[in-house]
């Protein structure tokens, strides 16, 4: 039986797979919350002081308990999402790394900076010191998504805690114990109590965290309505707020490119999480020429993928996260079909949470679902006369979040980078997301930066300094 992830006043943690209920936590009341944030704002006064070097020891500390356990959260987030275990652990092994990585670059991204007011444009300063202080905000509002329940969480918190800031983190309805074992995580890292606390919240109650004047920020990672009822209350309280939204996500075939490679990486990009990841690859969007040989190479490889329990070592792709999920997906199909696409392979339900990776082609482009975020094993095939048809097809969604176009022409390639409009452009690999480089999207994918130094500075005050 399929069932949803709220009831009766709980969040409850349903094994997608089978449909078995794992566990339920009562929902937190009103005087519940204000206690959190009252322990996030008390600890703030005194945290915001600690010296980098000791918040640096405390998230090295987590990303070692991340490595040493990441067998037993990688179960964890397989039973609770669905996710393959090969890439639960996998997510687990790269939210250490984003905890390392800030662990040893948070104090020099934050570093002061003198500014000599002289230069030849301008008459010179009578400052003697002059520059830039960044300072943490306070407590900040994480409302996370359940496909990538630790990854996503870990990239918000640790440039946050390593700001000097305190986190609440309201995490998606299904997935409360990965919710709470992140906190005892930080806990058991060394982070004081009230660093980093999470709700058990629904969505309804997110109002009353943003509204109180202690929260100072808030970030969200997830869907279009989400992100635009989040900006609309962030927006009343004058909030600074970092969106990371929906996206469908381009993938561009032209003649030059290494057939095998991107048809490989082609597969990769749509399937991974299950389909269900906002830079997984959506609309394949391929050059005449290539394009047949492309579509049956792609079935092919459709064709051989195992589709099971996540637990199991052999299954590629596992069940979706939630009954709602499944019939949106198949409802985007059956429009599609219905509208005279092609299925190559795939295309219906096949029980439980479950729909097998599914290809399509011949798809009106003018379709409403052609501009849609198909949030499952879906790949809609577009052919196009040349590069750029490409580019038109590629911007002609409300998204904007990351693309990936395959092509060993060197002016092709300048091309794409520059007049694609996404985030994140990718010439022949896959958008993938990586500490060391800022993402995020525009268009209707959001705003604001994670990761890097962009995403650091996002919850900081960023305050000129000048001395006379």
């Amino acid at each position: 039986m399929l069932r949803n992830a709220y009831a009766k006043g709980h969040l409850v943690s349903i094994n997608p797979a089978t449909g078995e209920e794992l566990a339920r936590y009562p929902v937190f009341d009103a005087g519940q919350i204000q206690s959190c944030i009252a322990q996030a704002h008390e600890r703030f006064q005194s945290y915001r002081r600690i010296p980098f070097a000791q918040r640096s020891a405390w998230l090295k500390r987590v990303a070692g308990i991340l490595e040493e356990r990441k067998a037993e959260f990688g179960r964890l987030i397989s039973l609770e999402m669905g996710k393959t275990l090969a890439s639960a652990v996998a997510e687990v092994e790269k939210s250490a790394w984003v905890c390392r990585y800030y662990a040893e670059e948070a104090e020099g991204f934050l570093a002061e900076r003198s500014i000599l007011l002289r230069n030849a444009y301008a008459n010179a300063s009578d400052a003697s010191r002059s520059g830039i202080r960044y300072q943490p905000l306070g407590v900040i509002l994480a409302v996370m998504p359940w496909n990538f329940p630790f990854w996503q969480v870990f990239r918000c918190a640790a440039p946050a805690l390593m700001a000097g800031n305190t986190l609440l983190l309201k995490h998606a309805s299904n997935v409360p114990q990965s919710a709470l074992t992140l906190e005892q995580i930080f806990r058991e890292g060394g982070f004081p109590p009230g660093v980093f606390q999470t709700l058990l919240i629904t969505a309804a109650q997110v109002a009353e965290v943003v509204a109180d004047e202690r929260v100072r920020g808030a970030a969200l990672t997830g869907s279009e309505a989400a992100g635009s009822s989040l900006a609309r209350l962030a927006g009343q309280h004058l909030k600074k707020t970092v969106l990371e939204l929906g996206g469908s996500d381009p993938f561009i075939v032209l003649p030059s490119a290494d057939l095998e490679a991107a048809v490989a990486t082609a597969v990769t990009a749509r399937l991974i999480n299950n389909g269900q990841s906002c830079i997984a690859a959506k609309r394949f969007i391929l050059h005449r020429a290539i394009a047949e040989p492309f579509t049956a190479a792609m079935t092919e490889r459709f064709r051989r993928l195992k589709v099971g329990d996540p637990l199991d070592p052999q299954t590629d792709v596992g069940p979706l996260a939630t009954p709602s999920i499944l019939q949106e997906v198949d409802g985007q199909v059956q429009a599609l079909v219905q509208a005279g696409a092609k299925v190559h392979i795939g295309g219906s339900p096949w029980g439980g949470n479950f729909y097998p990776p599914t290809i399509l082609s011949d798809i009106p482009p003018d379709h409403p679902v052609a501009h849609q975020e198909v949030f499952g094993p879906v790949a809609l095939l577009f052919t196009v006369p040349d590069v750029s048809a490409a580019i038109e097809l590629a911007n002609g969604t409300p998204f904007g979040l990351g693309a990936s176009a395959w092509t060993t022409d060197p002016e092709e390639q300048e091309r794409l980078l520059e007049e694609l409009e996404a985030g994140s452009v990718f010439i022949n690999g896959m958008v993938k997301s990586d500490p060391r480089l800022p993402f995020g999207g525009i268009k209707r994918s959001g705003y604001g930066r994670e990761l890097s130094r962009e995403g650091i500075l996002e919850f900081v005050n960023v305050k000129t300094i000048w001395v006379k």
